[in-house]
């Protein structure tokens, strides 16, 4: 907190497949009973796990072959990887090279059984799933075990009404339900009560820009203890924080 520079933690040598190289990093999270990153290589079609302990020089394969985007870990240290190339989401114990289906996979397409272009993910106690759906426009909500899904955010096509969501990507969910949800062509994040039918602009929605209330392609977001919100703003190459009533 409160650094100018930061310190690399993982790759650094350059775009490639090596062990020592990533390839369009899409996601990242903290392993802490190993101390280690998992990171999914877009690129590489690989997750791979990058020890924090220093003079580390190379992370190692979990999983290759994988249209991976997203990461989530939940309580009992299941990983949960979206793939964007098969549609789906998978459970997979740390050493498991198969998983389990928790969320689609049942091709490409918009039906509730069904995802299309899974990115971010988010997973609560109860092993819910949440995915921002992107080319559906909507997030997905699937309860543990469950065949089909059910819309939390958005579903009712591309387009900027508090109803709607266009290509949504980083996803949040608060220990009540609440959804947010960045809304990307629409440069806002949205805040969904669990059970709502429309959500409230958060941040943002003030058109495209650079300006301290406006977003470029915003990505990831996270929140921190304090209630403040992260987000990735792309195309202005920086993190925003915002403190959240």
């Amino acid at each position: 907190m409160g650094d100018t520079n930061g310190q690399v933690v993982a790759g650094g040598n350059g775009q490639g497949n090596r062990l020592d190289q990533l390839n369009y990093p899409t996601d990242v999270l903290i392993d802490k009973e190993t101390d280690s990153l998992i990171i999914c290589g877009r690129n590489n079609r690989r997750v791979v796990r990058w020890s924090r302990r220093s003079g580390t020089t190379q992370g190692e394969i979990l999983i290759s072959n994988i249209g991976c985007w997203g990461l989530a870990m939940d309580d009992q240290r299941y990983l949960y990887i979206s793939d964007v190339e098969k549609h789906e989401v998978r459970r997979y114990e740390i050493g498991d090279k198969n998983g389990t289906l928790v969320a689609g996979g049942n091709g490409e397409g918009a039906d509730l059984n069904q995802l299309n272009c899974p990115y971010y993910i988010f997973v609560d106690q109860q092993q819910t799933v949440y995915v921002s759906d992107n080319f559906n426009h909507r997030v997905m909500k699937w309860n543990k075990g469950a065949k089909e899904g059910i819309v939390v955010a958005g579903g009712q096509g591309y387009g900027n009404a508090l109803t709607q969501l266009s290509y949504p990507y980083g996803l949040f969910v608060d220990t009540l339900g609440t959804i947010y949800v960045a809304d990307t062509f629409n440069n806002r994040v949205m805040r969904w009560p669990k059970g709502a039918k429309q959500g409230t602009v958060t941040v943002g929605g003030n058109g495209e820009g650079a300006g301290a209330n406006q977003f470029h392609y915003l990505r990831g977001l996270s929140f921190d203890q304090h209630g403040n919100l992260y987000v990735v703003d792309l195309e202005n190459l920086r993190v925003q924080r915002f403190s959240i009533e």
